[in-house]
């Protein structure tokens, strides 16, 4: 792993009195109601091509008639996986994990969309700290960064593809890439399904890889190698690129780099796995916040940045047509009197733009905002215990009901539901123990 994770003490801001997480093992636990007390330890922009998990309003179906020419299908449409979800009653969810304890690789889960039970399906093993994982638009393929440091005798990671069984959902490895860097840390897919981009961590590097006809993977297209540090010599001693992501329209790529506070703006040559220097080719956040993840807010129009360091989120007003960002607003995802130790990790907008969400390590807490659909700012509404240890990674289902959370060090993935009107979360009480998950994918089941 590429975090010096430590335990996190003073934790002085209490939630209410909860159990203490579940044991690991790959099954859904429910909990009653009087075993959850305990003490707590601890416009003018639309989208021309859909994201993969992006899960737009039936409303949106007309926006998207035109994009069999861009080679979607319609059943790789995002409003017809919600609309897939809906009659079916259950999504896929797909575990990525750290391997270096009891996990045995990428698990999957089939989440009701009643209840919110989770029920293992089946287990992926033989790949290593399958730490981040992205699906193919076409849901053909699933891709997976290996978060190490070395790999077939180089200073690298690794990233694989699996082939996607279309009647279960089960995985089946195509081939492996050399990540181009040690500790590969996140993948995205361009719109069309043609490129993978990873970020490596260590290496302080974004790479492409050109998708070939058979789904594997082939020698990388491009790599953009980042320079510089910042102020925090423990953490930002050299460039950690943390994520890659493509912007709603597929032309441009946001890169948030650690170790240099600074988000890389790429223009995306989506014929040739090209990433081309920008305009404006970088923005900075204030030093030593570390910028880790980012996501886009409503139509596309604000970009909102996770700092982990700094345990903040920052809102950048975006140009769509330049791709460039301008700072607007910087609050904490930690309440007031909270005077622990914490690490922010993942940051999520709900399916209908209104209410963002990001996950606090050490405080162990989503913390929930209202985005404003017009101006963009933020408006803290509050924060829900994770019921677990170290949330690294969640995820919110393509209807909006619900929110997954993954426990890294408590070994669960926690299912919460959404109050659509405020935002706020309610556990459902259903547990599944999984051993260090650390990313969460969903899609609708194949059958």
């Amino acid at each position: 792993m590429h975090h010096r994770e430590r335990d996190r003490g003073g934790r002085q801001h209490r939630f209410r009195e909860i159990e203490s997480a579940a044991k690991p093992s790959p099954r859904s636990e429910v909990l009653p109601s009087h075993r959850l007390a305990g003490n707590l330890t601890e416009e003018k922009f639309k989208p021309l091509i859909p994201k993969a998990d992006r899960a737009p309003a039936r409303r949106e179906f007309l926006k998207f008639a035109g994009l069999g020419a861009l080679g979607l299908t319609l059943s790789e449409l995002p409003f017809v996986r919600v609309l897939g979800a809906e009659r079916s009653g259950e999504l896929l969810v797909y575990v990525g994990t750290y391997t270096t304890g009891k996990s045995e690789g990428i698990y999957l889960y089939r989440l009701n969309l009643s209840s919110g039970e989770l029920k293992h399906v089946a287990t992926t093993k033989g790949v290593v700290n399958p730490s981040f994982l992205a699906l193919a638009p076409s849901r053909r393929y699933l891709y997976a960064v290996s978060e190490v440091g070395d790999f077939a005798g180089k200073k690298s990671g690794a990233v694989s593809v699996f082939a996607v069984d279309q009647r279960t959902g089960e995985l089946r490895l195509l081939n492996q890439q050399p990540s181009l860097g040690a500790d590969p840390c996140y993948v995205d897919v361009d719109a069309g399904g043609r490129f993978v981009l990873i970020a490596n961590y260590t290496g302080g590097n974004v790479t492409v890889f050109p998708v070939e006809r058979d789904g594997s993977l082939g020698p990388a297209t491009d790599m953009k190698q980042d320079q510089g540090s910042s102020i925090n010599r423990e953490r930002q001693e050299s460039p950690h690129a943390h994520c890659i992501v493509l912007d709603p329209t597929n032309r441009f790529a946001y890169q948030c780099d650690l170790g240099t506070d600074k988000i890389m703006i790429y223009r995306f040559d989506a014929r040739n796995g090209k990433l081309l220097p920008n305009e404006q080719p970088w923005v900075q956040v204030k030093p030593g916040a570390g910028p880790r993840h980012l996501a886009f807010g409503p139509s596309g129009k604000y970009v909102l940045v996770l700092n982990e360091l700094h345990s903040t989120v920052t809102t950048f007003t975006r140009d769509p047509g330049k791709g460039s960002l301008k700072e607007l607003q910087t609050l904490s995802t930690l309440p007031k009197d909270f005077t622990g130790t914490n690490t922010s990790a993942d940051i999520h907008v709900s399916p209908d733009g209104r209410f963002l969400y990001c996950s606090n390590r050490g405080h162990d807490s989503i913390a929930i905002f209202t985005i404003d659909p017009r101006h963009g700012a933020l408006t803290s509404v509050g924060h829900e215990f994770t019921r677990g240890m170290t949330p690294r990674n969640f995820a919110i289902d393509p209807t909006g009901r619900f929110l997954l959370v993954a426990n890294q060090k408590s070994d669960n993935v926690v299912v919460f539901r959404i109050d659509e009107r405020r935002g706020r979360l309610s556990p459902t009480g259903h547990i599944a123990g999984v051993p260090a998950p650390v990313c969460l994918k969903f899609t609708d089941p194949f059958s």
